[in-house]
């Protein structure tokens, strides 16, 4: 059985508020049936591990999503990421890049990678989905479909996924309180 050519890999902790945002985004693609074809892998995790290399092979692309902290991703950003030399964690938990030079070192090469950071409000355990992330995450999947849009080979005219950040307004009156994202 041959893999799916396009792999979304979505990370975050649904307990902890908007780092819900990456498994939330995995679920609305689900809903929309985008991996209908075969040629869409969804995959969700707490953290990216080094075993997630393993997920990279035979891939012609891969979108890495994350939440990311206030204030750092423009409401929702995409951007084509590279394989980067890291030490390895003692948490276990790497970065995209990292997880693509595990993939490089393993088979020689990684497939093309983009991330999608989506910008979150608060990251506190227990906590439910912001307004604002709310928001956000509909800007991301957006910027989700569209990626996998450009990447399917049956594309008529694909075109590469722009890197410029897309604007976000949040909800008139949503107050976004000071929060840091918690280490994977």
């Amino acid at each position: 059985m041959s893999r799916a050519a396009l792999l979304v890999l979505a990370v975050g902790n649904p307990s902890r508020g908007d780092d819900a945002l990456g498994p939330l985004l995995i679920e609305r693609l689900q809903q929309l049936s985008l991996s209908a074809l075969g040629d869409v892998e969804l995959l969700t995790d707490f953290q990216l591990q080094i075993e997630h290399a393993l997920d990279l092979e035979g891939r012609k692309a891969v979108l890495f999503v994350d939440a990311a902290r206030p204030g750092t991703a423009c409401g929702a950003t995409l951007t084509p990421i590279h394989a980067a030399p890291c030490m390895l964690p003692a948490s276990h938990a790497l970065s995209p890049q990292a997880v693509l030079q595990v993939a490089t070192q393993l088979a020689g090469r990684a497939p093309p990678a983009w991330q999608l950071a989506i910008e979150g409000a608060q990251f506190a355990l227990g906590e439910g989905l912001s307004p604002v992330a709310e928001h956000h995450l509909t800007l991301a999947l957006a910027l989700a479909q569209q990626w996998l849009e450009s990447q399917r080979p049956s594309a008529a005219s694909p075109r590469p996924v722009s890197a410029t950040p897309v604007p976000a307004q949040p909800p008139v009156g949503a107050a976004i309180p000071p929060a840091t994202r918690p280490h994977h």
